[in-house]
């Protein structure tokens, strides 16, 4: 009967220990999926990110999400970039919702949001016209600020010390106001070079100053994250003799005098034999989200298929087109 009686002690206490921990990971998985709107924890092999809602088989690329964690923006192209719309997905009470139009986006062709560190504002790149001017056949940084009711306002053009009459991309912005972003540059070392614009005052920039040689080469550099402290930089380059693809990313950390060093080409298999690009490290440094235009293992399975499972494929994420990643971020790539 002591056995008995210490065996049913054991069991016991076993099953409330299982109860704890299936209360415990609920626990988390709930405050997970109200982090982000996908509750697949990333790895360190790169995974579509929100496969179904946001990874839907369109052309979906870029990303950023608010410092408080309650808005998604990323972009929805046509692939050959005849319309080009930035997405937003939308928290409220701890659930996230479908994606929807901008409410600053939808008429003209925008792309490539990225938030202020404070999350007031919104810098983003745009082909729409100036004021009272034609249709521009550039592209510009705008920038777009949330009222105190919380609603975005009316975008406004950066001006002619940032943009230029050619075409500019991919802004990022720091804790000290230094806006980072691709530009077109008559006189750069490729043809498009990462630039850092500094703050002047009354919401004024410098002209741009081109980032040192490594970062900036004679082969194509974009697209850059630039951590919010600059203390590391995420950029695509396309052509270097270590490339996997048609670009691969790239990071350099700045040495304790404040300059950048050396570039690390980022390991397979976050770099790919596609073009992997659009780099995002979230505010808690703890996941990388970038575009791919990687193909679905299924295509190159060696397998016979049919009419419904080609459909499937090509319609589906990982077709060929640009869908969103994310990984486990790593600080020593």
């Amino acid at each position: 009967m002591l056995q008995i009686a210490d065996g049913n002690n054991v069991n016991c206490i076993t099953m409330r220990k299982l109860i704890i921990l299936l209360i415990l990971t609920a626990a988390f998985n709930k405050a997970f999926a109200q982090t982000y709107p996908d509750a697949r924890l990333p790895t360190n092999v790169p995974q579509l990110f929100t496969e179904g809602r946001l990874s839907d088989g369109l052309s979906n690329r870029d990303f950023t999400i608010s410092p408080k964690g309650d808005e998604i923006f990323y972009t929805l192209q046509q692939p050959r970039f005849v319309t080009s719309t930035i997405i937003r997905l939308l928290k409220k009470n701890g659930r996230w919702g479908l994606p929807e139009v901008a409410p600053f986006s939808g008429k003209y062709r925008d792309l490539e949001a990225a938030f202020s560190p404070d999350g007031s504002t919104i810098y983003f790149s745009s082909d729409r016209p100036l004021i009272g001017s034609a249709i521009k056949k550039d592209f510009d940084i705008w920038r777009v600020k949330k009222s105190p009711n919380g609603k975005w306002g009316e975008p406004e053009n950066l001006g002619n010390n940032v943009n230029s009459d050619k075409s500019e991309f991919y802004p990022s912005i720091t804790r000290s106001g230094n806006l980072y972003f691709t530009a077109e540059l008559a006189d750069g070392k490729g043809s498009e070079d990462i630039v850092v614009c500094k703050p002047t005052g009354n919401s004024g920039y410098s002209k741009p100053e081109i980032l040192p040689e490594d970062i900036n080469t004679k082969y194509d550099e974009f697209n850059a994250f630039v951590d919010p402290g600059e203390q590391f930089i995420i950029l695509t380059s396309d052509g270097r003799p270590d490339n996997l693809g048609r670009g691969d990313l790239y990071i350099s950390h700045k040495d304790k005098a404040g300059n950048w060093l050396p570039v690390k080409h980022v390991p397979a298999p976050i770099n790919s034999t596609a073009i992997d690009y659009c780099p995002f490290v979230t505010w808690d440094k703890k996941y990388l989200v970038f575009t791919s235009s990687r193909l679905n293992a299924g295509f190159n399975d060696g397998k016979t298929k049919n009419y419904s499972q080609l459909k499937q494929l090509l319609g589906s994420a990982g077709n060929g087109w640009d869908d969103i990643y994310w990984v486990k971020f790593d600080m020593n790539w």
